[in-house]
């Protein structure tokens, strides 16, 4: 066994691999950029080396780097973690060349998968369903026409070294792979170095299935059973969970021996995920299709640990280290559910665009709810009961920058039942605080509690389906409202009382009766707090809370249901967090309402006729000149965010009378592009 590794790569995976490692008595190197040096990794890592400036380019990406540091610190293995160096064969080459171990697959298996067209050729050949496409990479626009038209639309067009969600457009139509193709292209060069592209069918009302693979030196391979993933925005996994409301018994079998042939066919070792792509119209779930095989670790392979008590990152150690598997496939079952949810630094109030900034408030749910196996060094295997893990690798203070992805943690609950994992998922999101970046986590809350979503009806088109106008929160029944307006007023009450204290006019415990009415938006409620009860709008409610004021969180009891909220005070009243929405609630004294109806309302004035940058970003294209006729839907300019593009449309008729901004300026959220009369 190792005695020293080295984790080349940075956040949360560099962390669940350092506390694995630690857990079994390896020492750990981290490495680290200009912009990572206050970073956890760093911290918990017991060396670190410094390898170069922020952009990855310049640092992560660099082998030669990664090869000095195990030289200087003496690092006999380097886990890649996923991203960065984890799929690139030459890197594995170099470590071998220096007598460093590669913990993941052998280089030719790299090779091989690597390759999108390559790779599905070797699949068909392996016995793989494969989804019919072109059999090489395009070369120019007008191929990609002819190969769309001759696959029959809708098709995809993806980047041939893609992954991430990145390099990849759906095109319906002719206009789309025009407006595309280039696109993609691009995005496959910026972030991969390969700009070849291919075209495949999109299967419609699709699913995303993937079977985990993991295999040893010795010629041992199982598969770990399957993790859905069908709930993507953008071709990005948002919901992952294992296993699959949609997989039979029969189907799981048919994919883990169609993903264990294709990794016997390339050699391969270590653990690995083919991903698939399945028809849900086809109720007999015959019809799935090869996508892609990642060589590496997931960004999703807790919920496979969750269900199966199998650490997969000291799996990936043990066999690098030349150990057998110690587990054949007999041994592999089901134990319970779980799903795990993204949270990134997006807005989904603003159609998700990426944000940035200084992480000024964060802190995971309580520890009460927190067990996290695999993840500490006194922790092994399941907990009893279910549980919450958060893997994440950021911490209060730090900055989320443009310069890496912009996931900030991952949040991972495990139960008996699906439903039980679920509802976990929405009370531990509840009391998930993060203040400064945008996020999703009303948006993943909102996911968690969908009918949709709990009947197990997914396909890849979800968001886009459920969502078509964008996110707004998620709605509230007349039940929660109702519960929200009894905790305003409780919180509304605790402060009057601590002013009157403060002021002198009181000297010992709240004085009731108060009433307050308390409203959002058109909606109101009249809250009264006496000495025997609370009422709203005049019917008695059962509620027990605590508050202090500057509490940033409160849990209430409604009977025998709990509801957190976490508390953010207002000049008027205060806005309430709570089952995927921010609910701004105005709190007034019930004299001081009517009054408050007289006041004149605030008009926001007209912003239409500007481009506004949405986001921080790389101004890539215009589309328009000054003087030009745009029309609604018509592209105006290209903004490049987190390594996406990001095409800014015309919302209306009109003619460009300025342009503020030139082709290769980065830009600050909310700059003026052009001005349209």
């Amino acid at each position: 066994m190792f005695s020293k590794i080295l984790i080349a790569n940075r956040g949360e995976i560099a962390c669940r691999v350092i506390r694995t490692a630690r857990r079994m008595g390896i020492a750990t190197v981290a490495v680290y950029s200009d912009a990572d040096a206050r970073s956890p990794h760093v911290a918990l890592a017991d060396e670190a080396v410094h390898i170069g400036p922020a952009p990855a380019a310049e640092s992560y990406l660099l082998p030669e780097k990664i090869i000095a540091a195990c030289k200087q610190t003496g690092a006999e293995a380097v886990h890649p973690g996923y991203g960065f160096l984890s799929e690139r064969a030459s890197f594995v080459e170099a470590l071998a060349a220096e007598g460093i171990a590669f913990i993941g697959p052998p280089a030719k298996a790299i090779a091989a998968m690597g390759d999108k067209i390559e790779s599905k050729k070797l699949a068909a050949e392996a016995g793989v369903n494969v989804v019919p496409g072109s059999e090489g990479a395009i070369a120019d626009t007008e191929q990609a026409l002819r190969e769309a038209n001759r696959i029959g639309y809708p098709v995809i067009m993806k980047a041939s070294a893609g992954g991430g969600g990145k390099g990849m457009r759906l095109a319906w139509n002719d206009t789309d792979v025009r407006e595309g193709f280039e696109a993609t292209q691009r995005e496959g060069l910026n972030s991969f170095g390969d700009d070849r592209v291919f075209i495949e069918k999109f299967i419609e009302s699709p699913r995303h299935i993937e079977i985990q693979v993991l295999g040893d030196q010795h010629g041992n391979i199982v598969y770990l059973n399957e993790r859905e993933c069908s709930i993507q925005r953008r071709h990005q996994k948002v919901v992952e969970e294992a296993p699959s409301p949609f997989v039979t018994p029969e189907m799981r079998r048919k994919m883990g021996e169609q993903a264990v042939a294709l990794a016997r066919a390339v050699g391969y070792f270590s653990a690995g995920t083919v991903e698939l792509i399945v028809s849900g119209a086809d109720p007999t779930g015959e019809s799935f299709y090869f996508l892609e095989m990642n060589t590496r670790l997931q960004v999703e392979h807790p919920v496979t640990e969750a269900i199966t008590g199998v650490d997969l990152v000291e799996q990936m150690i043990r066999v690098a280290a030349g150990e057998k598997l110690p587990f054949a496939q007999g041994d592999i079952g089901i134990n319970g559910w779980a799903i795990e949810n993204r949270i990134y630094a997006e807005d989904p109030y603003r159609g998700f665009l990426p944000s940035i900034g200084r992480l000024v408030r964060y802190a995971p749910p309580p520890a009460e709810l927190r067990q996290a196996p695999f993840a500490e060094p006194a922790e092994e295997g399941a907990p009893d009961g279910p549980y919450v893990r958060v893997d994440d690798g950021v911490a209060e203070g730090g900055e989320v920058s443009i310069f890496y992805d912009p996931m900030i943690a991952k949040l991972i609950t495990w139960g008996e039942t699906r439903d039980e994992a679920a509802d976990l998922q929405v009370q531990a999101l509840d009391a998930f605080r993060i203040e400064g970046p945008g996020h999703n986590v009303d948006f993943l809350s909102a996911l968690m509690q969908h009918p949709r979503f709990r009947a197990g009806e997914l396909t890849t088109g979800f968001i886009a389906e459920e969502y078509p106008d964008g996110f707004t929160g998620a709605p509230a029944s007349d039940q929660l409202s109702r519960q929200l307006a009894a905790i305003a007023g409780v919180i509304a009450t605790v402060r009057a009382d601590r002013a009157r204290r403060i002021s002198g006019q009181l000297d010992g415990s709240p004085h009731p009766p108060f009433a307050w009415r308390v409203q959002r938006g058109d909606a109101s409620w009249d809250v009264a707090i006496t000495e025997e009860d609370i009422l709203v709008d005049g019917e008695a409610i059962d509620i027990s809370m605590e508050y202090t004021p500057g509490d940033w969180l409160v849990s209430a009891r409604f009977g025998e249901e709990d509801l957190t909220a976490q508390v953010q005070p207002g000049l008027l009243g205060l806005t309430l967090t709570a089952r995927g929405a921010k609910h701004k609630l105005t709190v007034l004294p019930t004299r001081m309402s009517e009054l408050a109806d007289h006041m004149i309302e605030k008009v926001p004035p007209d912003l239409s006729r500007f481009l506004i940058c949405p986001m921080p970003g790389l101004l890539v294209r215009l589309h328009v000149a000054e003087g030009e006729q745009v029309e609604p839907g018509q592209p105006l300019a290209t903004i490049e965010a987190m390594k996406m593009e990001n095409i800014l449309r015309a919302e209306k008729s009109g003619t460009v009378s300025s342009i503020s901004a030139a082709e290769g300026d980065s830009l600050a959220a909310d700059t003026v592009i052009m001005e349209l009369d």
